[in-house]
């Protein structure tokens, strides 16, 4: 069993910079691919990013150049650094842990954090 927790969400002015984290207990951190996922209000979830137990990232258009994902396995920990905040890059930012790279199968998930990015 693998729990995620993730902090760091909080209120930021648009332009700004916030970092969030993801934290797993358990021994097999490593051997997952770690996702950001977001949900605003009234919208459908959708990827941020991920990152492989080797490094490799995804990100999707709307964050590319902005964000990074990164990972610390013997922290168990992933983060994203989010620049250049945009108010819509509000939402609850959420950490799931998947076996495969492509998959629609997340094997756990986190409570999430809430973004919130002022004009």
């Amino acid at each position: 069993q693998v729990q995620l927790v993730e902090s760091g969400g909080g209120l930021v002015q648009a332009g700004g910079s916030l970092r969030i984290s993801c934290t797993a207990s358990g021994r097999t951190f490593n051997t997952y691919v770690m996702n950001w996922f977001r949900q605003a209000p009234g919208k459908e979830r959708e990827i941020v990013a991920k990152i492989s137990w080797s490094g490799s990232t995804y990100y999707a258009d709307s964050v590319k150049g902005r964000f990074t994902i990164s990972r610390d396995n013997a922290k168990n920990t992933v983060y994203l650094q989010m620049n250049s905040l945009k108010p819509e890059d509000t939402a609850v930012y959420t950490c799931a842990a998947a076996l495969r790279w492509a998959t629609m199968a997340y094997d756990y998930w986190g409570q999430g954090t809430q973004v919130t990015v002022s004009s």
